[in-house]
Parts: structure tokens; sequence; C-alpha cells
């Protein structure tokens, strides 16, 4: 990663949780292990009764916006690769409603992925044009409600 980590402490719960319960260290691919940390999370939340899952992914959310930016601020980076709470509430977000299968985890996964890889419009607008805590998980909010939709689709065709 180019950017230093050292200003991440993860004994701050703070930085813990920004970043991914340290999954956004890794060297190599931090968005990746990002949302691979996301899949625990996601199979604790599944079932729960639809009311709870989404006010729990909307505290995660809320929560979200602020450990980002404290965490981007702290390291003085906007941003930063190591931040993956984003990646986080993107596949939980992603997962809205989904039976949690193996294959629909995978699936789930890889959408989320090359909506947050290759952000096309308007999630690269986002990317481009929010700052802050909000900026941090603007994008990936959206990747992960296309992810979702797209999920929706292959469920209802029957892909899945």
């Amino acid at each position: 990663m180019s950017k230093s980590t050292e200003k991440f402490n993860l004994t701050d719960p703070i930085h813990f949780l920004a970043l991914g319960f340290g999954s956004g260290l890794s060297p190599k691919a931090p968005g990746t292990m990002g949302t691979i940390a996301a899949i625990p999370v996601f199979l604790l939340m599944a079932n729960f009764p639809t009311i709870n899952y989404l006010a729990v992914l909307g505290v995660m959310t809320m929560f979200g916006i602020y450990i980002c930016g404290k965490a981007a601020s702290d390291a003085g980076v906007h941003d930063h690769g190591a931040i993956v709470w984003d990646e986080i509430v993107g596949y939980v977000i992603t997962m809205i409603l989904v039976p949690a299968t193996v294959t629909n985890v995978l699936v789930g996964f890889v959408l989320f992925r090359i909506f947050d890889i290759f952000k096309p419009w308007p999630i690269s607008w986002l990317d481009k044009n929010c700052h802050g805590g909000i900026g941090i998980m603007a994008d990936d909010i959206l990747a992960g409600v296309f992810a979702c939709l797209s999920m929706h689709g292959l469920l209802a065709l029957n892909i899945l």
C-alpha cells in the first residue's frame, strides 16, 4: 500500500472498525479483504427479521460516516485505502433480502466488488465529488445498491 498506515491504531475502536477489524491493513487488495470481512457480518445478520436487518444496517451506515471520516482525518488522508468499513456496509447492502446460500454470498461478493472497483456512473461521480465521511461511504453505498438490484434480478430470473 502506497499510503502509510502508521497513524492507525487497532486498539482505538474507531480505527478498528474503520479498518474492517484489521482487514484493511492487508498490503494487497485491502478493499477486497474488507469485503471478505463483511461476509461474517452478513451471516450474523442474515436471519434477522427484515426490519432489524435494515435498522442495524442504518446504524452501521450512519456510524460509518463518522468512523470513516474520523479515521481518515486521523491518518491525514482522504479515503485511505485501509479504511474499509464502507466496503462492509456496501456488501451488507448488496445482500438485503438475499438468502444466505454459498452461491449467493459469492455472487454478491463478486457483484459488489465489480461495482466498487469499476465505479460506473453515478458511483464514479460520488467518488470524485463527495468528501469526508459521507464521501468515503457514498460510493460504496451506491455500489451496494446496484449490486443488490443485480442480485435480485438474478434471483427473479432463477439464475441463482
